[in-house]
């Protein structure tokens, strides 16, 4: 049972006496809810000297929601961090940049009206500062990027226009090497390893797409193979005359890249990019020269200007552009013969002369290497063979087969 004073009301606390103000119920919950209010204020006042004093550190995260919404369902609420967005890119792009040109083909053109010459930009491309002394630096560059030009001229990455004298070119690498004047060159880029990249590790390609307008553009992305063979009409006739090889990368290459720096991670030079497949349906497949496969050639052009090469002296096409009522009646071929090159001339005095080879043999064997084409054969002569070494080729003549040893010459001979 309740207890009551008999002096008390119902619904009163014991002792109380009318007329006394009544007790109130939670009567310290007002200070508490003054005193945080009071603490939140305080806090908030004397924070930023906290921060700027180093006593204490702001949070560093990213700007995100903290899930609040309003009235319309969306996040009304966010906090706002600073991010540092230099990375190894921005540092390594940042080293290499300056080593990267612009590289203009001028030629020369008449004017009928005033029947006189004008000189005129015929193409645009890239190159980069591979070297560079106390007089001289040099640049290599894409073979098709200078080709027939009159003059050529080398915009740095200040700006700064440079003319350009031609060391040498070479078709098959599609290299080219210029020397401009060294003292106004700051530095030259850091050789790599092409065989040393792995596919899938990332790539940096570096150039001046489509001119002037978008000088020391940057693209990033992958080596998404190697040792790639690509096709290549060096004479315009239709038919592949060469095979080369390349990295292929997904970062973009466009028109004005080519001759440009195609870098690893850690800013080394690991290609020279040179082109890309145009087609509406293919995209992020380009290619570039491997700076393993670039160093030999680009020494010899500085040094010579030119490549030596070994040499053969015939001119020969594949069997498969012959009828095959061809192989038998004029070529003679046996049955067992499915693939070859024809011979069609032999140069005068030209090791395969000296060797006893004559119009219309068929050669099937080089260096022990099947031969099915003319690309093959280049294959084995430029990549495997030297000057002066002596070489087996097996070949028919009248469905005969013969064999016989040839002496390769120079290139130049």
């Amino acid at each position: 049972m309740d207890y009551y004073d008999e002096n008390s009301r119902h619904g009163e606390p014991p002792g109380y006496r009318p007329g006394e103000p009544r007790r109130r119920k939670n009567s310290w919950l007002i200070p508490v809810l003054l005193g945080i209010i009071i603490g939140i204020l305080l806090v908030t006042a004397a924070l930023p000297a906290l921060v700027r004093s180093g006593i204490i550190s702001a949070p560093d995260t990213a700007t995100e929601s903290n899930g609040t919404s309003g009235n319309n369902g969306k996040v009304t609420s966010q906090k706002t961090v600073q991010v540092d967005v230099s990375s190894q890119v921005t540092k390594v792009v940042e080293k290499v940049s300056p080593a990267v040109v612009g590289v203009t083909n001028l030629q020369k053109s008449k004017d009928f009206w005033q029947q006189s010459e004008k000189e005129g930009e015929a193409g645009t491309g890239s190159g980069v500062v591979y070297k560079k002394d106390g007089k001289n630096a040099y640049i290599v560059t894409n073979n098709h990027v200078v080709k027939d030009a009159d003059e050529l001229e080398v915009t740095l990455a200040n700006n700064k226009k440079l003319s350009a004298k031609l060391l040498g070119t070479d078709a098959f690498t599609d290299l080219a090497v210029l020397q401009v004047d060294g003292s106004k060159i700051d530095k030259a880029i850091e050789l790599g390893s092409s065989n040393a990249v792995k596919v899938g590790e990332p790539a940096i390609a570096i150039g001046n797409p489509l001119g002037p307008m978008f000088a020391g553009s940057v693209t990033q992305g992958v080596i998404s193979g190697k040792e790639r063979t690509i096709p290549e009409d060096l004479n315009g006739d239709g038919n592949p005359d060469w095979q080369s090889e390349v990295l292929q990368t997904d970062a973009a290459i466009n028109p004005g890249n080519s001759g440009g720096a195609l870098i690893d991670i850690d800013g080394k030079l690991i290609g020279i990019n040179s082109m890309k497949i145009n087609q509406a349906a293919v995209e992020g497949i380009g290619f570039a020269i491997p700076i393993d496969t670039a160093i030999p050639i680009i020494n010899q052009l500085e040094s010579t200007g030119k490549v030596t090469r070994p040499f053969l002296g015939v001119e020969a096409y594949s069997i498969e552009e012959v009828p095959k009522t061809e192989w038998k009646q004029t070529l003679k071929l046996p049955e067992s013969v499915t693939s070859g090159i024809y011979v069609w001339s032999v140069e005068p005095l030209s090791p395969a002369g000296k060797a006893g080879i004559r119009r219309l043999d068929v050669i099937t064997e080089f260096g022990g290497k099947e031969i099915k084409s003319v690309v093959d054969l280049r294959k084995v002569l430029y990549q495997e063979k030297q000057v002066g070494d002596k070489v087996k080729m097996t070949y028919y003549r009248s469905g005969k087969k013969h064999e016989t040893t040839v002496t390769l010459g120079k290139q130049s001979d």
